[in-house]
């Protein structure tokens, strides 16, 4: 008869340490832990406090030997960058595990827990955890040493337009904001006639003037100049220039093509309006409706210039308006801007060809009147008030209107239905911004141009596509028109403008948040 019996458990012997005679399991070192961390420190030549340097200015800190990098607080690069500080040390033992312990933003401490474990007597592994202290010290970078100086520069970009307007210069600044092409530069200075943009490298510069070809039509010139030189390690020290120069043609400009470049656009008359300026100039014939657009290419290839000077344009009353109905058009005419073929254009835009006799608000004591063509057919109605150009008593020099048949310039070129800037300005619940620049000499004339170009952008809603537009939560909100019918911006085209602060402490702690 067999029995079931449990099985033995064995458990492994003891012995005693031999420094402090307590029972422990063997060992290689037959010594306890206690004992042992009292007699080896596998910590020791591992630096307990290390600085590291951090700039406030551009939030990066340094990694030797001289590159200075962006890392978030507690993140795994900074981490990364800590190790690096003390990786002679560390290469004597093994790292186990390395973590940040809590420090508040502002303490200018950043604190690691590491776990490392190094072989001692006779085999034995020993674990140790501790902590390494980094104090965070100030630091400028060379790049914001640079920034700071303001004179020091490796490449400039001038952006000059030969016009009395500065509507393009307004309009490519909104794109400058809204693609965050401003980071880079040191310096931008504002003169007369355009912009500089100043940078650090010559690779930014190019960035800059690639989009600039990309967002109007533009011609550039690149030039450098030699700074110093080193015959030793063949290395040479240049300033570039880049001069970019915009189109001289701004929106609302009355321009005179020349017959070569007017029958390429499909037999147009040479006598047009911009309408409006993006990465093309886009043209209007006000007779027959007629579009074109002209990209830098063509327009330096077939050059015109603008008749008028802004100040020269009059007021108009309108006497009477009646819309034409059959546009008669010539032989390989170009494309129209009607509602019928919205959906071939880029830009789709709503005229309808009147015609018009006006009178001039300066004549109303007269009965001299005018009578011409226009695009704005569908604005104008009669007692309106409508801006425009006076060709009939203008003196017009340019070579491409004085070989003209007198019969083909049109004694008045109207631009744009005329509303009360006063009313206008106040209900404006809706505002833009503006780029950190050093202004020269500021122009008298600059306010009343910057209020043409805030205009244009409520009337026209191709340009306010480009454009961030900030709600102004100052003016209260109210219909999109008023009561006169001048367009306004509705209130689903407008962002908010958000101040988001990254660190609730404030202080010194906010420079270290990223």
């Amino acid at each position: 008869m067999e029995y079931m019996t449990d099985p033995v458990k064995h458990t492994p012997g003891h012995i005693l340490c031999c420094d402090c005679g307590v029972p422990i399991s063997p060992n290689p070192a037959n010594i306890c832990v206690a004992c042992l961390r009292s007699k080896v420190d596998i910590s020791q030549g591992i630096p307990k406090q290390v600085s590291i340097s951090f700039c406030k200015q551009c939030q990066r800190y340094f990694q030797p030997p001289g590159t200075w990098v962006q890392c978030a607080l507690e993140s795994r690069d900074l981490l990364a960058l800590c190790l690096k500080k003390i990786k002679a040390p560390l290469s004597k033992v093994r790292l186990v595990d390395a973590s940040f312990v809590w420090t508040e933003p502002h303490s200018k401490r950043l604190k690691v827990k590491l776990t490392i474990q190094k072989e001692v007597m006779n085999g034995a592994i020993l674990q140790q955890v501790f902590v390494v202290d980094y104090v965070v010290q100030p630091q400028m970078c060379g790049d914001c040493h640079r920034v700071e100086a303001k004179d020091f520069w490796k490449a400039v970009v001038q952006v000059r337009q030969k016009t009395l307007h500065k509507k393009t210069f307004y309009y490519l600044e909104q794109l400058i904001l809204k693609y965050g092409m401003h980071q880079n530069t040191l310096r931008i200075k504002e003169i007369h006639d355009g912009l500089d943009f100043y940078y650090s490298s010559k690779q930014h510069a190019q960035k800059m003037v690639e989009f600039l070809q990309c967002t109007v039509p533009t011609r550039y010139k690149a030039s450098q100049r030699l700074i110093s030189q080193d015959i030793h390690s063949n290395t040479y020290n240049y300033k570039s220039t880049f001069s970019v120069e915009i189109v001289p043609i701004c929106k609302d400009n009355v321009v005179c093509l020349s017959p070569k470049l007017a029958q390429s656009l499909g037999n147009m008359n040479q006598i047009c309006v911009c309408i409006r300026v993006t990465s093309v100039i886009h043209l209007i014939d006000p007779n027959t409706l007629q579009v074109a657009d002209i990209d830098g290419n063509t327009f330096w290839s077939h050059p015109f210039n603008s008749l008028c000077h802004p100040k020269q344009l009059e007021e108009f009353i309108v006497m009477e308006c009646s819309i034409v109905q059959d546009i008669k058009r010539s032989a390989g005419a170009g494309m129209i801007s009607k509602k019928i073929i919205e959906e071939f254009i880029f830009f789709p835009v709503k005229h309808t060809l009147g015609e018009v006799w006006v009178q001039k608000t300066s004549e109303m004591n007269t009965d001299k009147q005018y009578f011409c063509r226009t695009h704005l057919g569908h604005l104008l109605n009669p007692g309106d008030l409508v801006l425009g150009f006076d060709l009939v008593n203008c003196n017009l020099n340019d070579e491409h209107v004085n070989k003209m048949k007198s019969d083909r310039v049109p004694d008045v070129v109207l631009i744009k239905k005329s509303y009360d800037r006063t009313r206008r300005q106040r209900r404006r619940n809706w505002k833009l911004k503006e780029l950190a620049r050093d202004r020269e000499n500021t122009d008298t004339d600059d306010e009343r141009q910057y209020q043409d170009f805030l205009e244009d952008l409520e009337e026209d809603e191709a340009i306010r596509k480009n454009v961030n537009i900030y709600r102004d939560s100052t003016i209260p909100v109210e219909s999109d028109t008023d009561d006169e019918g001048a367009p306004r911006i509705s209130l689903a085209e407008m962002l908010e403008d958000l101040h988001i602060s990254q660190d609730a402490t404030g202080g010194e702690g906010e420079s270290m948040m990223t």
